[in-house]
């Protein structure tokens, strides 16, 4: 065999050699990396979306966002995340402008604390102001959005104003409350508007039905105590007090303690109804009568 021949079959062998152990590398080594790679490759084509997609499956989300959202804000009561223990404070700035001006509040933080799966800042309020003035207050708390709760309240009668003409009864409370939260967002909504938060007038349960003394006459109205009925005229009914000083009165017209209620002509009399202190009388005063002259 010629030497041509011999290298011309060396190289096919070594060409079949690199073939072969191309293949080898290629089945042993790469195989499996390709077929990790393929599977990766085949995964992210899975999860591939477009933009448009994309874009609606977040519009949804947004609309079923919104719809929870409204569930939440239509319910009466909120527990917010995570409160700030200021917020009570501008919260009561805001009640105190619907108190009167003789009420005052004082707000002393009492401490955090936890109730089952919620928390609360616990506050003690206190101050005087007429009853209306603290059933604004309970009102407001009970029925605020974000959810509070009395847990103990103190009511007593105060007097003030005792060295002037009229004293001004009012009354004096203590009311602990509790400010719940959450420390997460499942029960509160992302704007929180305040309820109706302005109470209705109530009736005045520690004002006492008889008053230990009758208001005095600063107005300077007629005092039907002790009068005399002078004339009945077409305009009314003319009357003098004990001081001799005479008035013209009309049925309704108002009079020291009561109001004129009826003027008889048939019966030549006025009918009055008054008020001392809780106790309320009728009183009747009859046309004085010319006293005959003696006879001759």
């Amino acid at each position: 065999m010629d030497r041509k021949l011999k290298n011309t079959l060396a190289l096919i062998g070594i060409a079949v050699g690199i073939v072969v152990l191309g293949f080898a590398v290629i089945l042993i080594f790469q195989k499996p990396k390709i077929k990790k790679r393929t599977k990766a490759l085949a995964e992210l084509r899975a999860t591939e979306y477009d933009q448009k997609l994309l874009k609606q499956q977040l519009d949804e989300k947004h609309a079923q966002a919104k719809k929870l959202d409204s569930i939440l804000a239509a319910r009466k009561f909120n527990i917010p995340k995570n409160l700030s223990d200021v917020k009570f404070y501008e919260f009561i700035n805001e009640i105190e402008k619907l108190l009167s001006s003789d009420a005052t509040m004082n707000v002393e933080y009492l401490d955090k604390k936890s109730e089952k799966n919620f928390f609360f800042h616990e506050y003690k309020v206190t101050g005087i102001g007429e009853y209306n003035d603290v059933y604004q207050i309970v009102y407001a708390v009970e029925q605020s959005k974000e959810l509070k709760k009395i847990t103990n309240i103190n009511l007593s009668n105060y007097v003030s104003g005792s060295d002037v003409v009229k004293p001004i009864l009012l009354v004096q409370y203590s009311i602990t409350v509790s400010v719940y939260f959450s420390d997460n967002d499942r029960f509160t909504t992302a704007v929180s508007v305040e309820n109706d938060l302005r109470a209705p007038r109530q009736y005045d349960i520690f004002y006492p039905l008889i008053l230990a003394a009758i208001p005095p006459n600063i107005d300077g109205l007629f005092d039907v105590q002790g009068a005399r009925l002078l004339a009945i005229v077409p305009e009314g009914a003319f009357l003098s007090d004990t001081k001799g000083e005479s008035y013209l009165l009309s049925e309704g017209d108002k009079v020291y303690l009561g109001y004129l209620t009826q003027i008889d002509r048939k019966n030549n009399s006025v009918k009055f109804i008054l008020n001392k202190g809780g106790i309320v009388e009728s009183l009747e005063i009859l046309l004085e009568k010319e006293i005959p002259k003696a006879a001759k």
